[in-house]
Parts: structure tokens; C-alpha cells; sequence
């Protein structure tokens, strides 16, 4: 089963590229967890056609190889349109899913119907101006929770950082995080949320590629904000982002001893622990375990005792 947690650094790639089938056949990227191969902003209007001609012929030469090491594959269709002439004529079997470009509220019914009946999972992306409208927000958060497609398939929701920063007329400083500027109040109110409604969120892409200082600092901040993974727009920075999401060995310890407890509350490494209130936070310190391992070394006899305990 694919969960939120599978997906780490999310490399954008246009659907131009020649080198798609080495990427996702012959792990040119050894630490790839998934990508999206883009027919909306990353082609401009004249090479669309190569680039569905592109994609056609890669589906076609991976279709029967065995993919079980290889990222996940997404395709970005530039609308709704694109989508339905891409599943009526091309093999997506071993394509996870679909991102869905400029989500609003008056496509929910559009997109569910054209997806309903494939495999594909949904990562729609928020990055228009309604996303600087609390009430806009609640309103389809509501809707998708409600909705029988977005509420069992939505992997994902996306965080279009540059787009809503366009609407802004704005570009982000070099030497500062996202969250220093608007698109911090953005994020934490998408966060709160959809987040409310049992939505996983990734994190905006951070265009800064030849220092890591900004992307480190941004991805300790993803985390405090819940959120699972990042957009990469560079192989440099998907070392940085899967590491990011590694697992402090003492918070793995607290999570599974608040998921195996039968204590109303008690203290772990100088903090309070409250299954009730602290289980989900556990539940999801596991599952990011399980994906990305952890980012210091765990003592061997305390590892296999709390494998054998854990409640998933």
C-alpha cells in the first residue's frame, strides 16, 4: 500500500526529457521516491504535442518491466481535458497518479468523475488565489472529505509555493525560507486546515540550488508543520530532503511506547506522553520510520524489542 510517507523528495521533470526512462528504469537517481512528469507549466504550449508523444513512448517501454525499485511516477496533465485524452489513450498502468493543476473548488466533481473509475491516486495542487482565503479553503477541504473519489484517493495535497507567489507579484528572497515571507501564513493556515480533515500536505518547492543552507532550514520548518515530503526541482537536493525526513531514534522510542501504552499519561525523555492526545503524532513517527529510517543509529536489542511491540 502507498502511503503520504513514500513519496520524500518529489522530483519535477518535463515531459520533454530524454532521459525520463533512465530516471525510472535504470535508477539514475538511486534515491528517488517519486516524480512528476510535467505537461502543464514545465512545457510551453508549442512542445506539447512532443511531449505527449514522449510520455506515450516511455509508458510503452516500461510497461512490462518490473518496477518494484524504481520512484513513483505522476503525471501533471495541464487540465482536465489533457487528463481524460491521456487515460483514454495511453497505458498508466504503472503510473501512480495524477497532479492536478490550479485545484479549485469548481473542479472537485469534474476531476472525480474522470478518475473515479482508473487506479490513479490524486495529488491536487493548491496554488491559486483562492488559497489566501480561510473560508475558500474550508469550503473545499469540506467538499473533497465529502466527496467519494478525493476522500478514499487523495494521496497528497500540494502546495504550488512559486504560483501563489505569482499571484503576489512577488519572488522569494535567496537567503530566507518560505516561511519568513507571506506564503508563511499560507502554509500554516492550509496546514490547520486540511490537515483537520485527515489531508496529507508536501511541501513547496525551494528554487535556492547551489546552497543547501536555505533548504535545510525550510525542511526542519516542514516538519514542525506535519508536512511529508518536498518538491525537488534539482537531483542535488533529494539527499537533503529524504535525510530531512529521517526519524530521531528518541522520538521512534516515544512513539511506540504511546502506541503500546496502557498509561492515561507518563514521562519519556523529559516529556509528557498522552496516548490520547499524542497517538496520531506516534502513528505517523512509525510510518515516516518505515520510509526514510532514521537519522541516528538505533541500539540493536532496543530496535528488535520495539519491532516486535509496535502497533501500526
Amino acid at each position: 500500500m502507498i502511503t503520504p510517507y513514500d513519496l520524500g523528495a518529489t522530483l519535477y521533470m518535463p515531459a520533454t526529457r530524454n532521459d525520463l526512462f533512465q530516471v525510472i528504469a535504470q535508477n539514475k537517481y538511486p534515491n528517488l521516491k517519486s516524480l512528476v512528469i510535467c505537461l502543464e507549466d514545465a512545457v510551453v504550449e508549442k512542445e506539447i504535442k512532443l511531449g505527449i508523444e514522449n510520455l506515450s513512448q516511455l509508458l510503452a517501454n516500461i510497461a512490462d518491466l518490473n518496477l518494484k525499485d524504481a520512484p513513483l511516477i505522476f503525471i501533471r496533465p495541464r487540465n482536465i481535458p489533457m487528463a481524460k485524452t491521456l487515460i483514454d489513450r495511453l497505458d498508466l498502468s504503472k503510473v501512480t497518479g495524477f497532479v492536478l493543476p490550479k485545484f479549485e473548488l469548481d473542479q472537485v466533481e469534474e476531476w472525480s468523475q474522470t478518475l473515479a473509475s482508473t487506479h490513479l491516486l490524486a495529488m491536487p495542487t493548491l496554488e491559486t488565489a483562492n488559497c489566501f482565503d480561510a473560508t475558500k479553503m474550508n469550503i473545499l477541504a469540506n467538499t473533497m472529505r465529502n466527496d467519494a473519489y478525493f476522500s478514499r484517493k487523495t494521496i497528497v495535497l500540494r502546495i504550488g509555493g512559486n504560483d501563489l507567489m505569482h499571484v503576489l507579484g512577488i519572488r522569494r528572497n535567496r537567503s530566507r525560507t518560505l516561511y519568513d515571507g507571506p506564503l508563511g501564513y499560507v502554509i500554516k493556515m492550509i496546514v490547520c486546515i486540511f490537515g483537520a480533515q485527515g489531508f496529507y500536505m508536501t511541501a513547496p518547492v525551494c528554487e535556492i540550488i547551489d546552497s543547501p543552507t536555505v533548504l535545510l532550514a525550510e525542511l526542519e520548518i516542514d516538519n514542525e508543520h506535519g508536512l511529508v515530503g518536498k518538491t525537488a526541482i534539482h537531483p542535488k537536493q533529494i539527499e537533503h530532503i529524504n535525510n530531512a525526513f529521517k526519524v530521531q531514534v528518541t522520538d521512534y522510542l516515544d512513539a511506540l511506547k504511546i502506541l503500546n501504552s496502557n498509561s492515561a499519561v507518563f514521562q519519556s525523555n523529559g516529556a509528557m506522553c498522552e496516548p490520547a492526545t499524542h497517538h496520531m503524532w506516534a502513528q505517523n513517527i512509525v510510518s515516516r520510520s518505515q520510509s526514510y529510517g532514521f537519522a541516528d543509529e538505533v541500539p540493536h536489542s532496543i530496535y528488535e524489542q520495539h519491532q516486535s511491540e509496535k502497533i501500526l
